[in-house]
């Protein structure tokens, strides 16, 4: 089976592929702790052998590790933790020759984060033609992929938290809120909350309805638009923005650079 982590700038997700002999791809079960450069391969160890053990799978089960990380101080503990408890190399995404097997026609190729990367290559495998891809992460990125799969450039925004962070953290009154569609359809808001809510999700919304128009304009063909991160499926119930939502992009990307190494 196959081991992949996406190492973000918040968290680190694990997953577990199931392959079916047939060229496709289960995913069994996936974990996610916290992003932590320091954290030791044997401090991975006592978290993730456990949780393995708890879904019926054991070390041996593992017979590939994959890493995309955005957090390049993470990988040479992550790479330790692979070599010691599951006797394999890992493969770290983007490394050697290779690099990520697809044109990146921008001004500093090396520059594009492996989450952005990993993105593509799902996406174009999935869904092809030119495509928008828009992850709610950490930071929020809106990136265009052509017709062949090459990147073309994009957009980094800061992500809907750190803004609400930003907005909380340098007023002396305002409170913290939830992440969540307004009570009201109303942009009038009555009370500080609402004010609150009112203006970090719409007015999110009419943020990414912008920038995608005017990417859409610039591309000047038409463009799928696909959303992934943790916020998309909420969005996608306010908006007609997203063509398809695809929470498992980056994983995805992760399994199909694993295979290519393979074949």
């Amino acid at each position: 089976m196959l081991l992949v982590a996406d190492v973000g700038n918040t968290n680190v997700v694990f997953a577990l592929f199931e392959m079916d002999g047939k060229g496709g791809r289960t995913i069994r079960t996936r974990w996610r702790i916290a992003t932590d450069p320091r954290r030791t391969g044997d401090e991975y160890a006592v978290w993730l052998l456990q949780l393995l053990q708890i879904e019926g799978y054991s070390r041996d089960d593992v017979d590939r590790f994959i890493i995309g990380s955005v957090v390049p101080r993470a990988i040479h503990n992550l790479t330790l933790f692979a070599r010691k408890y599951f006797d394999v190399e890992a493969i770290v995404a983007g490394a050697g020759e290779d690099g990520w097997g697809f044109e990146v026609d921008v001004e500093e190729p090396r520059s594009l984060g492996a989450d952005r990367a990993l993105n593509a290559i799902a996406a174009h495998a999935r869904y092809q033609g030119d495509l928008i891809l828009i992850d709610f992460g950490t930071a929020t990125t809106v990136d265009a992929v052509d017709f062949t799969g090459a990147y073309k450039g994009g957009i980094i925004a800061p992500g809907i938290n750190l803004s609400l962070d930003a907005l909380v953290g340098n007023t002396a009154k305002l409170p913290r809120i939830a992440i969540e569609k307004p009570r009201s359809d109303s942009v009038i808001g009555r009370n500080t909350e609402d004010q609150m809510l009112i203006g970090v999700f719409w007015g999110y919304i009419a943020m990414i309805e912008g920038l995608v128009a005017r990417m859409k304009a610039e591309i000047g063909r038409p463009c799928k638009v696909v959303a992934t991160g943790g916020l998309a499926v909420l969005f996608d119930d306010h908006t007609t923005l997203f063509d398809h939502v695809d929470s498992e992009l980056t994983l995805e990307g992760l399994a199909i650079l694993a295979d290519r190494h393979i074949s």
